[in-house]
């Protein structure tokens, strides 16, 4: 997550008399009719998801011209592989395409939102990895005026950064999809829809983990054979409307963080 954000609001549901205590108050059960007729839909769509999968044998080599952004099915991955090199633990190495550019965008969101932005040295790190040479030290002086000690206590962390004993601090940037808005042989604009958490999980924290939502804009410049940031900018939604899913307790999010890794991103 990037500076300056509002973090969202998790939605609590609390139980109530008898229900689970682990979902809330128990819901209706639904009559058997209803069961089966959403059995037999699940079944048919896995029948045909299996059919489109296997017809006409490998499309891989077909991303491409199939364009960058997908058209009728938009919540389904497309396009290339993720590549297979990294700088400084970051994916590097992109097409110089438009795929490449939002491929490079959307590792690059994760970067720029993880904990490792907290610690001077790494920052500093993945700034020199992912940003065009001439701008590196502009970013790097943002951001230092950014993470303050005030800042850092602003998330729960101390104010040189570390996180206080016996609790996990949490900040991470999933993205969602992406959209090149403008594009040319060596300059490309990449809107990446992103949801976050940030927060700090553990007994009595009083910055617990909470979620937003948020769209991210890159400029990228095709750079020493690799895409590069040129500018970033970050604005609020699309939001989903939250789910009934109860808040996850203070340990379940510190394990869930610790057990979970992350992802490289591609089209």
């Amino acid at each position: 997550m990037s500076l300056g954000d509002d973090t969202g609001q998790t939605r609590t549901r609390l139980p109530e008399g008898g229900g689970d205590p682990y979902g809330g108050a128990r819901r209706g059960g639904r009559s058997s009719s209803r069961s089966l007729v959403t059995v037999v839909g699940v079944v048919v769509l896995l029948i045909a998801a299996i059919a489109f999968a296997n017809r006409g044998g490998d499309d891989s080599d077909t991303g491409e011209s199939a364009g960058d952004s997908p058209k009728s099915a938009a919540t389904a991955p497309s396009g290339q592989k993720p590549v297979d090199s990294k700088t400084t633990g970051i994916p590097s190495g992109f097409p110089q395409d438009r795929q490449g550019a939002e491929s490079a965008a959307a590792n690059y969101a994760v970067a720029l939102g993880s904990g490792e932005m907290f610690k001077k040295a790494r920052r500093d790190a993945i700034l020199q990895s992912i940003i065009v040479p001439a701008r590196v030290s502009d970013f790097e002086a943002t951001l230092d005026n950014a993470y303050t000690p005030q800042f850092n206590k602003n998330v729960g962390l101390n104010e040189d950064g570390t996180t206080p004993k016996g609790f996990t601090f949490v900040s991470r940037t999933s993205p969602i999809g992406t959209k090149v808005t403008k594009s040319s042989a060596d300059t490309a604009t990449v809107e990446v829809w992103c949801s976050g958490l940030l927060g700090l999980a553990g007994e009595s924290s009083t910055n617990p983990v909470t979620s937003s939502w948020f769209t991210i804009t890159m400029q990228l410049e095709w750079t020493n054979d690799d895409w590069k940031i040129v500018t970033h900018s970050q604005k609020d939604g699309p939001a989903p409307v939250p789910g009934d899913e109860r808040a996850s307790s203070a340990d379940e999010m510190a394990q869930a963080v610790q057990e979970y890794g992350g992802f490289t991103y591609a089209r």
